[in-house]
């Protein structure tokens, strides 16, 4: 199942907020390059008759049935890569480029 963590919840939650689309959804998309890698688009929108709806750390979450199994198991997060340059990535399995956390 995919998931938001608590930071990207947060972002979220308050990008909605600055942008006036309180009570929208996020959108979330996924589509497989032809190197196996998987390009994201994501966006606030109203819930369509033929989406997928999920909530996660508050947050409720939509996609379009063709999405679904790119994204699952996948989870958004909310980094930041240098000081003061904060990002959403996709840790998602499903991905080519995908490289598991280190275990310490």
């Amino acid at each position: 199942m995919f998931k938001l963590t608590t930071a990207a919840a947060e972002q979220v939650r308050a990008a909605a907020h600055q942008s006036g689309l309180d009570g929208l959804a996020l959108r979330l998309a996924a589509s497989r390059a032809a190197d196996g890698s998987i390009s994201y688009r994501m966006g606030f929108d109203e819930v369509k008759e033929d989406d997928i709806l999920l909530t996660t750390e508050g947050v409720r979450v939509i996609m379009e049935p063709e999405s679904v199994p790119l994204l699952d198991e996948a989870v958004m997060d909310f980094v930041e890569f240098e000081a003061g340059r904060f990002q959403f990535i996709f840790l998602n399995p499903r991905d080519s480029n995908y490289v598991p956390p280190q275990q310490e």
